[in-house]
């Protein structure tokens, strides 16, 4: 019988099978070491983002759930770069939560101009920066052209055509709000885009002229581009206002001129709704906070809560009910949402003034706060929730503070 074969050292089978026992002979200390490497190289990586959000990093202890974000900073959205300017957006398709609302920001050169157009829903705007000529129509033709400025309000409702001009030597920079979470800023209703989707034979017959009057009709849309500033306000006004008149309300609100609704040592808030802005659906509070400052715990019972943070620090916590709460961090740029009834305050963790916007998809602005609530509740019943003491309840201020002493 002939000698069975040695097994060849160097076979595949073998080879492989020395190698795995190598392999898991030094696995441990390679996983280890390499885990180490890993983990500092996230950290590098994150390292940015996680200390701008220190209380997703260390939750407070009262954080629980899995409660969604409800946040997105402008600074993810890509932003669309034309001659006259640029815009960015952020909608639910950006920010899930946010149904109801979207928001936009737009920035235009000296003479740069959003072009004349108009959106199913209302347009809210907030000027940071700059200085703005806008104008509008309305639905009996009726005219409106106004300059605005940092700090101020304008509001042109759903189907209004509208347009926007940035002036002084910089321009200008905007918020936009819109009363529907699924807004689209490059999806609007264009004059230039129409036109150009319009046989020059139906403009010829619509406007009675010839058909070369409209040879020069753009073959794209504008959307934002750069031209010579307007004429005076005065003269421009007196144009457009001949035979028709002017808007019976105005679409603008002078807001950087208007004294708070409410002011303490820790800040004030300005209250702009249907009450004060007739032209208005959508209401809105502007908030300053002093550093340390709060935004007392409060809710708002008749709709959802769109924000912009203006400038500076802070946190807001949301409680969504069945032990559901989360902490975010803020700063200047970044976008929030809360859904309507939904609890929550705002806090300054910086060390300059926190502004941001409550905007809202109503015309009337509501708000009902903790301590208005249990300031007008029995005290006795209150305690026996919270056994606070009812010497405690009773010195409860019986009207609203909205913003906390620092």
């Amino acid at each position: 019988m002939p000698d069975k074969p040695t097994r060849d050292p160097l076979s595949r089978r073998a080879f492989l099978t020395s190698a795995a026992l190598a392999a898991a002979a030094v696995t441990p200390a390679m996983t280890a070491q390499q885990a180490a490497v890993n983990e500092k190289a996230l950290a590098a990586r994150n390292a940015a983002a996680e200390s701008a959000q220190p209380d997703s990093m260390f939750p407070p202890e009262t954080d629980a759930g899995g409660q969604p974000p409800f946040k997105y900073p402008f600074a993810l959205s890509r932003r669309r770069i034309e001659t006259g300017g640029w815009t960015r957006q952020v909608t639910v398709r950006e920010l899930p939560i946010a149904k109801k609302m979207a928001g936009v920001e737009m920035r235009l050169v000296r003479g740069g101009v959003r072009e004349l157009h108009w959106h199913v829903g209302a347009e809210w705007a907030f000027m940071t920066a700059g200085s703005a000529r806008i104008t509008a129509v309305d639905h009996q033709g009726r005219a409106f052209v106004e300059d605005v400025s940092k700090g101020d309000v304008w509001l042109f409702p759903g189907g209004i055509p509208h347009s926007i001009q940035g002036l002084g030597d910089d321009g200008c920079q905007f918020v936009l709000v819109f009363n529907d979470g699924n807004f689209n800023e490059f999806q609007t209703f264009l004059l230039t885009d129409w036109m150009h989707h319009t046989p020059r034979s139906v403009l010829a017959k619509n406007f009675n002229v010839t058909e070369s009057t409209f040879d020069k009709v753009p073959d794209r849309e504008l959307f934002i581009f750069a031209r010579d500033l307007p004429r005076p306000l005065d003269e421009e006004k007196k144009e457009v206002y001949a035979g028709t008149g002017a808007v019976p309300d105005s679409f603008a609100f002078f807001a950087s001129r208007m004294e708070p609704a409410k002011s303490t040592a820790g800040g004030s808030v300005k209250v702009i709704d249907r009450k004060n802005f007739p032209a208005t659906n959508i209401a809105a509070a502007i908030v300053t906070l002093k550093p340390g400052g709060l935004r007392e715990l409060h809710w708002h019972p008749n709709e959802d809560e769109w924000q912009y943070y203006v400038s500076g620090h802070g946190r807001m916590t949301v409680f969504a009910a069945a032990g559901h709460a989360r902490t975010m961090d803020f700063e200047a740029g970044d976008v929030g949402y809360i859904e309507q009834s939904m609890p929550h305050y705002i806090e300054n963790t910086g060390n300059e003034d926190l502004v941001f916007l409550e905007v809202f998809p109503t015309p009337e602005y509501q708000d009902i706060s903790l301590a208005e609530w249990l300031a007008h509740t029995p005290s006795r019943l209150v305690d026996q929730h919270i056994a606070t003491g009812e010497d405690f309840l009773r010195a409860i201020s019986k009207t609203e503070s909205v913003i906390d002493p620092v």
